[in-house]
C-alpha cells in the first residue's frame, strides 16, 4: 500500500497450542491493521510462529488457517492433527549423547558470547523426533518453486547449535536456506527433536534464544509492530501445584524478556503492541503446549481474548 504505514508482525514460539492460540488471534490483528496479513511489510516467525508466518506469506487467510486447525478444508495439506504423529504430546527417550559439545566449547572459550539459556540447551541429550509432517506441509506451500523465498521480508529465527548465535533465515547477509529447512530448524526443540542440518551446521528452535525475537526489528524503520507471544504471560492465575506455578513463573520470565525487547524497539521510535495469553487462555492451554487435544478450545478462546486485548488499545491507522 503505497504511502501507507509500514507494519511488522511478530509471531512467537509456543508449540502445538501456541500455534492454535496465534491462529485464533490473527483475524483480530488483521482487522486492527486494516490490510491482509500476507501484505504486512515484515513478518518475524519463531518456532510455531514460523509455521504460521510461512502459511500467511503463501496466501492463507486467518479464516483458512482456523479451518485447517479445526480439520476443515485445505485437503492438499497435512491436517493439523497429523503433526502430532511426529512430535507426540511428550518427547521420546532421547539419545544418550550431549546435545552440542561444540557449543559448550564455544562458551568455554568466550563465556559471554552465548546466551545462558542457549548454553543450557547444549547439555540436553540429542532428541529423536523428526519433523516429517512439518517439512511436508511447508514443502507443499512452496511446491511450485522449492527454492523460492517470500518476496516480502520474512525472517525465520533459529539458533546455531554450534556457536549459539541467533540465525535469522531470510534476512540479508544470512546463510541461504530453503523455507522448509528454515521452518523445520526453527521448530527443532533441543532434547525433543533432532537438530536440523543446513549446510555444515546444525540448528535448533529459535525459542531457545527468545520467545519472539521482537528486538530484531528495532532498526527496520517500521511505523508499528504487532506481537503475538503465546509462551509469555504477564498476568497469570495462581495455581496450587508446584509444576503449574513453575510454568507460570517461566511465562512471566519470558514476558519480562519481551518487555525489554519492546523497550529497545520503542526507543528506536516504533510503537509496539504485544498480546500474550491471559488467565482464560492459560486455563484452556493447560500445562503441556504440545497437547493437541486442547487445540480447538485454545483457538476459540484466543479468538475472544486477543480481540478484547486489541480493543483496549487505540486502533491503528492503516
Amino acid at each position: 500500500m503505497a504511502g501507507g504505514k509500514r507494519f511488522g508482525l511478530v509471531l512467537g514460539a509456543g508449540g502445538t497450542l501456541g500455534a492454535a492460540w496465534t491462529i485464533g488471534g490473527l483475524a483480530a490483528v488483521e482487522e486492527r491493521i486494516g490490510r491482509p496479513l500476507a501484505e504486512v511489510d515484515m513478518i518475524v516467525g519463531t518456532s510455531a510462529g514460523s509455521i504460521v508466518a510461512a502459511a500467511l506469506r503463501h496466501g492463507f487467510t486467518p479464516a483458512e488457517l482456523v479451518a485447517h486447525q479445526l480439520g476443515e478444508g485445505t485437503e492438499h495439506l497435512p491436517g493439523a492433527s497429523e503433526f502430532e504423529s511426529d512430535s507426540g504430546r511428550l518427547p521420546p527417550t532421547p539419545r544418550l549423547r550431549l546435545g552440542s559439545a561444540r557449543l559448550l566449547a564455544t562458551a568455554a572459550l568466550a563465556p559471554h558470547s552465548v546466551h545462558p539459556i542457549v548454553l543450557a540447551s547444549a547439555f540436553l541429550p540429542v532428541g529423536r523426533s523428526e519433523h516429517h509432517t512439518l517439512r511436508r506441509y511447508v514443502a507443499t506451500l512452496v511446491a511450485d518453486d522449492p527454492t523460492h523465498w517470500p518476496e516480502r521480508d520474512t525472517w525465520i529465527v533459529a539458533v546455531d547449535y554450534e556457536c549459539g548465535r541467533r540465525a535469522v533465515f531470510g534476512r540479508r547477509g544470512e546463510l541461504p536456506a530453503s523455507l522448509p529447512d528454515a521452518v523445520v530448524a526453527s521448530c527443532s526443540i533441543p532434547g525433543w527433536h533432532q537438530p536440523t542440518r543446513i549446510g555444515d551446521r546444525r540448528y535448533v528452535d529459535g525459542g531457545v534464544r527468545s520467545a519472539a525475537s521482537l528486538d530484531l526489528l528495532h532498526d527496520q524503520g517500521l511505523d508499528e509492530i504487532f506481537v503475538l507471544a503465546p509462551m509469555a504471560s504477564r498476568h497469570t492465575d495462581r495455581p496450587v501445584r508446584p509444576s503449574w506455578r513453575a510454568e507460570r513463573a517461566m511465562r512471566q520470565a519470558f514476558a519480562a524478556q519481551l518487555d525489554r525487547e519492546r523497550c529497545k524497539v520503542e526507543r528506536a521510535g516504533t510503537p509496539v503492541t504485544v498480546v500474550m495469553p491471559g488467565p482464560a487462555d492459560l486455563a484452556a492451554i493447560g500445562l503441556n503446549l504440545m497437547d493437541g487435544r486442547r487445540r480447538a478450545e485454545v483457538l476459540r478462546t484466543a479468538q475472544v481474548t486477543v480481540a478484547a486485548a486489541l480493543r483496549r488499545d487505540v486502533p491503528a491507522a492503516a
